[in-house]
């Protein structure tokens, strides 16, 4: 059995949690997840990878088991979730990487990106937009109307998607069989959306995703300069990022390689063997990564 360690480090006076497994000699690829979860999400892909890669997996600051200061002690954007996780890799001595990135992770590892282009190996995108194309108005209307204002019924709004029932639903929805789908997620992410203060974190950041869009063109830039191996495996059932933010890749990497997979949101829930065995055979091929 693959052995996962679970580890704290102390970074720029935050505590980090993170996941790390897999022998230190080898290419490393560093998973990054999105809300409302944490690193809990990669519990099953890590072992998946670990015996030929070495895998690490940060909990943002504000969730899973790191640090959550006040947001009024710390100015949660995703500069600064940016900041920290470059901190961490600094620290652990990581200087090229490839990245596995998934809903919140992919504005953090765009920003890791154009910030060091020479570093990244390739890109995994799991449900994670670079892209206009692929936001579900459905889900996004509500977020797009509380950054234009916040008021009463804008916040009342935005502030659905931190139940229970709007978790639950990020996990289920789109899932070709749900009964796959452990209880234990919706109500792990739950359980930690609710900690005193969190809610008020988790605003901060739904008002600062209103940056990522206007980067979206320096990402496209970056993409058609350097031309990384990208893969896309994406729930094509996803509520939140539909499959048109998965092609919107081809566009700038035209060798980009995407798999529309039957599941939703949380597809490593439903289809985690599938996608593991894409990731290895993709960064495989790739004499830098694999």
């Amino acid at each position: 059995m693959t052995a996962v360690h679970h580890r704290y480090a102390t970074v720029d006076g935050r505590q980090l949690f993170y996941r790390e497994a897999g022998p230190a000699d080898v290419p490393v690829i560093v998973l990054l997840h999105g809300f409302p979860t944490s690193s809990f999400m990669f519990r099953d892909l890590i072992p998946a990878l670990a015996d030929r890669y070495h895998v690490i997996a940060p909990d943002h600051l504000g969730f899973g088991l790191s640090d959550a200061p006040s947001a009024d002690e710390f100015d949660y954007t995703f500069d600064a979730l940016t900041e920290l996780t470059a901190g961490l890799l600094r620290q652990l001595g990581v200087t090229r990487y490839a990245i596995y990135v998934q809903d919140y992770g992919a504005p953090i590892g765009w920003r890791l990106a154009l910030a060091d282009p020479g570093a990244i190996t390739a890109i995994v995108t799991q449900n994670g937009n670079g892209y206009d194309a692929g936001f579900v108005e459905g889900f996004w209307k509500v977020v797009w109307d509380y950054q234009a204002e916040q008021n009463a019924e804008t916040e009342a709004g935005i502030r659905a998607a931190l139940s229970l029932d709007l978790t639950k639903w990020q996990y289920l929805t789109g899932a070709p069989d749900e009964t796959l789908v452990s209880p234990d997620t919706w109500n792990h992410d739950f359980a930690l959306l609710s900690r005193p203060g969190n809610d008020e974190i988790q605003l901060a950041l739904f008002r600062d995703y209103a940056t990522n869009a206007p980067l979206y063109p320096a990402l496209h830039e970056y993409l058609r300069a350097n031309q990384p191996p990208v893969l896309a495996v994406w729930g094509k059932n996803d509520p939140i990022f539909g499959p048109d933010g998965a092609t919107a890749f081809t566009a700038d990497v035209p060798d980009a390689e995407i798999h529309l997979l039957d599941g939703g949101h949380f597809l490593l829930e439903t289809a985690l063997d599938e996608v593991a065995d894409r990731i290895r055979d993709f960064l495989g091929r790739i004499p830098t990564a694999g």
